[in-house]
């Protein structure tokens, strides 16, 4: 089992940038892929991005494409979500969730998934809020 630490959520104007950072420990040696969601109040919780466990490919909402980037480091059992040109609309509950990669030799590195089901431990949440 894996635990995730979140950070770096805050209030940012309209325009502006933030950076989101998931800390995992625990089995940290298996393969996981790593995601971001975001929920808003009212409102079901939704993908925004992923990265597969060795960093190789990246996937974004169409929402979110072109703003923000997300990258990991292994070593540091980090992973980070750069959010730039924020949006009103990005405000959001923002969470890291972590999904157990089985069966894979380590030569390979499968797209991540979208899906919220896919995603087996969640951090607990930081609040993204933009102003406008």
């Amino acid at each position: 089992q894996v635990q995730l630490a979140e950070s770096g959520g805050g209030l940012v104007q309209a325009g502006g940038s933030l950076r989101l950072s998931c800390a995992a420990s625990g089995r940290t040696s298996l393969k996981y892929a790593m995601g971001w969601f975001r929920q808003a109040p009212g409102k079901e919780r939704e993908f925004v991005a992923a990265i597969s466990w060795k960093g190789g490919s990246t996937l974004f909402a169409d929402s979110v494409k072109g703003r923000f980037t997300m990258s990991r480091d292994n070593a540091k059992n980090t992973v980070y979500l750069q959010m730039n040109s924020l949006k009103p609309e990005d405000t959001a509950v923002y969470y890291c969730a972590a999904a157990t990669m089985l069966y894979i030799s380590s030569w390979q590195d499968p797209a991540p998934s979208p899906r919220v089901d896919e995603y087996d431990y969640w951090g607990q949440g930081t609040q993204v809020t933009v102003s406008s």
